[in-house]
């Protein structure tokens, strides 16, 4: 679904990425782990076209570094950026219909919270629920590949545990890919079969994510 090779990514001159390989495949959930500071938030960057970078990508068997951000997602990517980036002032349906109309009642399947507060003002609402909501709209394109990053940022564990299973269901019922970056390792191997741990915008782990639980210990001391 997502191949990526010897990817670098810049801002102005700096070098954030420095020949990054990863790949997702259909309906796989693969996590990207890391530091502060890692590039990260970067490499989703890249793949959307919003930063400058070399390398090849290719999602769905096609190349797309020539194209647009709009293009892009025109394919069938979909991201849910960290920080929701929501519409505070309208309501949670509101907030939905901005990215289509069509799945809305798999959205609220997922989601059961948001069906019974959809006319509820975003801002009125905790940030687990506003985190469902940023989720929700990200699928309401019926994306390929879903990309999340960060959606444990400031949520209580039992608010976690509920989008970690969100996510799982995601990948099993609808099948979509993920690429999760998420500082939360426990949250990371729930939903992902696979882990990249970006150091310095390099890739210096990777394998699936039963065969490393011990990484635990060494992501932690980075």
């Amino acid at each position: 679904m997502l191949e990526i090779k010897g990817l670098k990514a810049y801002y102005d001159e700096a070098e954030i990425l420095r020949g990054v390989d990863i790949n997702v495949g259909k309906g796989e959930a693969v996590a990207i782990l890391g530091p502060n500071g890692a590039g990260k938030t970067t490499l989703l960057k890249a793949i959307c076209g919003l930063v400058r970078c070399k390398g090849e990508i290719t999602f769905d068997g096609r190349r797309i570094n020539d194209l647009k951000t709009h293009e892009r997602i025109r394919l069938g990517m979909a991201i849910c950026p960290e920080g929701r980036r929501l519409f505070p002032n309208l309501t949670v349906e509101d907030n939905l219909l901005l990215a289509g109309d069509e799945e809305l009642d798999t959205v609220y399947s997922l989601f059961p919270r948001l069906r019974e507060r959809k006319k509820q003002l975003v801002k009125t609402m905790s940030g687990g629920e506003q985190q469902m909501v940023a989720i929700a709209r990200a699928l309401m394109r019926k994306p390929k590949l879903l990309m999340l990053d960060e959606p444990s940022t400031g949520l209580a564990p039992i608010v976690v545990e509920a989008i970690g299973s969100a996510i799982s269901k995601i990948r099993d019922e609808l099948r979509i890919s993920i690429l999760i970056v998420e500082q939360n390792i426990h949250l990371a191997f729930k939903v992902a079969s696979r882990a990249y741990v970006l150091v310095k915008g390099e890739v210096v782990k990777e394998g699936r994510t039963s065969e490393l639980r011990e990484l635990e210990k060494e992501y932690f001391e980075m």
